[in-house]
């Protein structure tokens, strides 16, 4: 969860303090693609196992970390089902819904850039 610092660092705007909030909340290699994955298979069973499996080269201490993260900033939600052995599902919140055109956005900006590099004559 994101601290408030007793005081901003010197000459930060209200737009930068804002960015380093999302970042914190989202930034790294693997946050925006477990929402993405998630986004993407609403209403299915999410499980550790699952996702461990399904998002290619993430560690299971890596997405442990990642999701209690999410947690945490109340994007993903965990739910603890009575079943023996236990099993956890993960969704994503209304919250982390709110997260879809930045994934979007960024999505479309990395086809465009992928094109540009790859396909470009410059």
């Amino acid at each position: 969860m994101i601290k408030k610092p007793k005081t901003d660092p010197h000459g930060c705007t209200d737009d930068i303090l804002a960015m380093l909030d999302t970042l914190d909340a989202l930034g790294g290699r693997w946050k925006l693609l477990i929402v993405h994955y998630l986004l993407t298979r609403e209403g299915e069973s999410n499980t550790f196992k699952k996702m461990e499996k399904d998002i290619e080269g993430i560690s299971a201490k890596m997405l442990s970390k990642e999701l209690k993260m999410l947690e945490v900033n109340k994007i993903v939600h965990r739910e603890v089902m009575p079943t023996k052995p236990v099993t956890v599902q993960y969704s994503i919140t209304e919250y982390g819904k709110e997260t879809e055109s930045v994934i979007k956005a960024l999505v479309d900006w990395g086809q465009k850039h992928r094109m540009k590099l790859f396909n470009s004559k410059e």
